[in-house]
């Protein structure tokens, strides 16, 4: 699935790097603790949270992940986007609860890959 297709699905705001729209993605992980996303993924692409700060966007270029997806409406600082877009990371915001999200992009094809210890 292309990065673009979640934003459609979602219709979620890009936030930035619109250039990457275009980048496909095979798995995602969703959570809103840090920690638990760093002890669990292995090959998502995508990181689907609520918690709209900077440690969001730092987790995730840990990880190589290509895209952020902030859900439940949060609306990310210009200091998250700058972050977001010196890291080349695609930062997405919608209206979506986190279930929900989870639940359409599961179903469009987004799989939750490998997460197991």
């Amino acid at each position: 699935m292309k990065i673009r297709e979640i934003a459609d699905i979602l219709s979620a705001d890009v936030c930035c790097c619109e250039d990457k729209l275009d980048c496909e993605v095979k798995s995602a992980f969703a959570s809103d603790m840090m920690s638990d996303v760093l002890a669990f993924v292995k090959d998502q692409s995508v990181l689907i949270s609520g918690l709209c700060n900077p440690q969001t966007i730092r987790t995730a270029v840990m990880l190589d992940m290509k895209c952020v997806l902030l859900v439940r409406g949060k609306t990310p600082s210009e200091d998250m986007i700058e972050l977001a877009k010196s890291k080349g990371i695609v930062l997405l915001a919608s209206k979506f609860k986190m279930y929900p999200a989870c639940g359409v992009l599961f179903e469009k094809g987004l799989i939750a890959g490998d997460y197991s210890l």
